[in-house]
C-alpha cells in the first residue's frame, strides 16, 4: 500500500475541557479520523484527499465565545505517525483486569494485556468512548458468544471480546487504514478467530450475533441500528457509543422502534456508552 498524505492540525484550546471533547466530535463529522489529546488541546488528523480549504468553517465551537481555540496545520507522511503517537501514548488501565498498551511498554501483571499499535486508527482506550466500551465488555460474559465489532478502528474492542472467550468475531471498519491496522493488532494479540473486514453495515447480510458493539457516532448509529437488530439474536445485547448524554433519548427512541430495550449506560465527561437488550 502506498503511504497516504495526512494533514496534522494542532489545536490549542482554552479551557481544555470540555472544549476538546466538543472539538473532537465536530471534527469527526467533517472526515477527521484520528485524534491525540494533548496537555494544551488536540492533535487531529485528516487524509489530504478528504481535506478542502474551508473545512473548519462549519465548526460551531470555533465561534463559541466561551472557548478560545488557535490552530495550525502541516502535512505528514503515514510513516511519521509512529513518532507522533509514541510521544503521546501512555498505557491505559481499565479497572484492575485490563491494560491497553503499545509494544514498547512494559508488560503488566493483569488478566487482559492488550497490545495496540494504533498508527492512524481510532481506539486505544484514551478516548472516553473506547474506555467505557472496554468497561462494558469487562462487565459482561462473552464466553462462547458470537460478536460483531462495528467501526472497529484498531480492533481493541474485538480483541478484548476474544480474550474474554468470544468464539466467532467479525470486526468491520469503513476505513482502509483501520482495516489494515486492525489486522495487524489482531495478529499481534494472537486472536486468530477475529475476522477483519473493510466495509459498512451493508455487509451484514444473513449474519447473526449474540453481541454487537458499535462505537461510531450518533448519525451513523441512527441510520444503522435497524440493520444491527436484523443481525442480533433474540436476547442479544447491543452496546453503542460515540455520542453525548444529551443524545441518549434520540438513540433510545430509535432502538425502541426496532424492539431494543434500554438497560444501562456509562458516562465519562459527558460521553456515554449504552447497553440495549433485544
Amino acid at each position: 500500500m502506498s503511504n497516504s498524505i495526512y494533514l496534522e492540525y494542532n489545536f490549542k484550546v482554552t479551557p481544555v475541557q470540555p472544549a476538546s471533547d466538543i472539538l473532537i466530535a465536530e471534527l469527526g463529522e467533517v472526515q477527521f479520523e484520528s485524534f491525540v489529546e494533548t496537555e494544551f488541546g488536540v492533535q487531529a488528523y485528516i487524509k489530504k484527499e478528504d481535506w478542502y480549504p474551508n473545512i473548519l468553517d462549519g465548526l460551531q465551537i470555533l465561534s463559541n465565545p466561551l472557548f478560545n481555540i488557535d490552530y495550525d496545520y502541516s502535512e505528514i507522511e503515514q510513516e511519521n505517525w509512529n513518532a507522533t503517537w509514541e510521544s503521546n501514548f501512555n498505557p491505559i488501565q481499565v479497572g484492575d483486569q485490563c491494560v491497553v498498551r503499545a509494544p514498547f511498554h512494559e508488560k503488566p501483571e493483569v488478566l487482559y494485556d492488550i497490545v495496540i499499535e494504533p498508527k492512524m486508527s481510532f481506539g486505544t482506550g484514551h478516548h472516553e468512548t473506547t474506555f467505557m466500551m472496554l468497561q462494558h465488555i469487562l462487565e459482561h460474559d462473552f464466553k462462547g458468544k458470537s460478536v460483531l465489532d462495528m467501526g472497529s478502528g484498531t480492533g481493541v474492542l474485538a480483541i478484548l471480546a476474544a480474550m474474554k472467550g468470544a468464539v466467532a468475531i467479525d470486526a468491520i471498519d469503513i476505513d482502509n487504514w483501520c482495516y489494515l491496522n486492525a489486522k495487524e493488532n489482531v495478529e499481534r494479540n494472537n486472536c486468530s478467530h477475529i475476522n477483519v473486514y473493510e466495509g459498512t453495515a451493508d455487509m451484514l447480510i444473513d449474519q447473526q450475533y449474540d453481541i454487537i458493539i458499535a462505537n461510531i457516532n450518533r448519525n451513523i448509529l441512527l441510520e444503522d441500528i435497524p440493520t444491527y437488530v436484523k443481525c442480533l439474536k433474540k436476547g442479544g445485547i447491543l452496546f453503542v457509543s460515540g455520542f453525548y448524554k444529551e443524545d441518549i433519548p434520540q438513540i433510545s427512541e430509535r432502538c425502541k422502534k426496532v424492539g431494543l430495550k434500554f438497560e444501562k449506560n456509562l458516562e465519562k465527561n459527558n460521553w456515554v456508552a449504552v447497553k440495549y437488550v433485544f
